[in-house]
């Protein structure tokens, strides 16, 4: 077994008393304090996160837009400088490899951010797919780092350690400015549903500026966040997670998410030609949020039922307490009859019943809950 990966600011996080976890093999913060406290902090104040996880792969020359626009189902040479696109990268079977955001940094310049569970994949995809065309494929995740501060205050708190134009910074752009004499690039974007920024910058420099921004945050309400309140934080927000809500055997289409492949785009890109006859086929299945009576948390892999019958029409991908709802909540894929506001379904807890001497579990155990259409990823088309 290979050894866990320690960020740049290991140190910082356990001088913080952080509890670290395995995470696609990192050893990340997975809280400082309590779940509920750091996720109230990024909602009513600002949290700080160390993300350097996360896969960071650069694309350089003149041809880095033509091996995105055939790599990616987005349309990336239309992206200007200093703006950013959500997008994925796609199977020739239309499946989801992962879903990333491409930061266009400069004319012949792109930042591919990829989930840190995908990100060799991801960077093994670009390589064989951008092979054609003149431009580098860089692993930027080997020097860099990427620490993100979300929430209502932290622009305020940007502010002070700044003096780049983020007041005017839009969301989903990005610029270059410095930090505690680093350079960075800041991004006004984020995975929380709050205003935030993401801070990509040299691992060196991670120290000094996650110093900076604390320091800058004192008197603001400012608290480290690991990555347990960030899943809750995506889940009201209704942001989905790959592994989750996206994989191998699931289309944009099938997520929602049709609106972000560009079959407009005058070029060919891999898995065009599937996701073009996915297009045109009805929609069978909608991805929801779902609110949950009682205070149990529906699991991954619980069958959602029409209520009050054994009829199956969908299965549970994520669910967590919502520390700001005060009571659990869901995503699951549900047959698309059944995707209105409001439509009340079941949650199949059958699974939780306990066994008799035959090793047989007692009858189905139902609970309600109400089906909620819920926002996709925060992220413009």
């Amino acid at each position: 077994m290979s050894e866990l990966r320690n960020t740049a600011l290991y140190e910082i996080h356990r001088q913080l008393g952080a509890s670290f976890t395995s995470f696609a093999g990192w050893n990340m913060p997975v809280r400082y304090s309590s779940d509920i406290e750091e996720h109230h902090a990024v909602r009513e104040a600002a949290g700080l996160f160390d993300l350097s996880h996360m896969g960071q792969i650069e694309l350089e020359g003149p041809g880095a837009a033509g091996a995105l626009d055939a790599a990616l189902v987005g349309w990336i040479s239309k992206l200007v400088v200093g703006k950013a696109k959500y997008t994925m990268i796609c199977d020739d079977a239309g499946g989801v490899i992962d879903d990333l955001v491409v930061y266009r940094t400069g004319e012949e310049q792109f930042l591919v951010v990829a989930n840190a569970s995908n990100h060799s994949t991801v960077l093994t995809q670009l390589l064989s797919r951008a092979a054609e065309f003149d431009t580098s494929v860089t692993n930027r995740s080997e020097t860099d780092a990427l620490v993100a501060i979300q929430g209502p205050a932290s622009l305020e708190i940007l502010r002070q350690v700044t003096d780049a134009p983020i007041d005017t910074l839009k969301y989903y752009s990005i610029l270059r400015s410095v930090i505690s004499f680093a350079p960075v690039k800041i991004a006004r974007t984020g995975y929380t549903g709050e205003d935030g920024f993401e801070i990509y910058l040299n691992s060196r420099e991670a120290v000094g500026v996650w110093k900076a921004l604390t320091k800058a945050g004192e008197s603001k309400g400012l608290k480290p966040a690991g990555l347990s309140c960030r899943d809750t934080l995506r889940l009201e927000a209704g942001m989905p997670l790959y592994g989750h809500e996206l994989d191998i055997r699931t289309t944009p289409f099938d997520a929602g998410m049709g609106r972000i492949v560009a079959l407009d785009k005058p070029s060919d890109f891999v898995g065009r030609k599937s996701l073009e006859e996915r297009s045109h086929r009805p929609v069978e299945r909608a991805l929801v949020g779902l609110e949950l009576d009682g205070r149990r948390i529906a699991r991954e892999g619980q069958t959602v039922l029409i209520k009050g019958t054994d009829e199956p029409i969908g299965i549970v991908t994520s669910g967590a307490p919502s520390p700001t709802l005060r009571y659990p909540i869901a995503m699951a894929y549900i047959d698309a009859h059944f995707n209105e506001a409001g439509t009340e379904v079941a949650i199949d807890e059958s699974d939780r019943r306990p066994c008799d001497r035959s090793g047989r579990r007692g009858d189905r155990a139902e609970r309600s809950c109400a089906a909620l259409l819920r926002g996709r990823r925060n992220a413009p088309s």
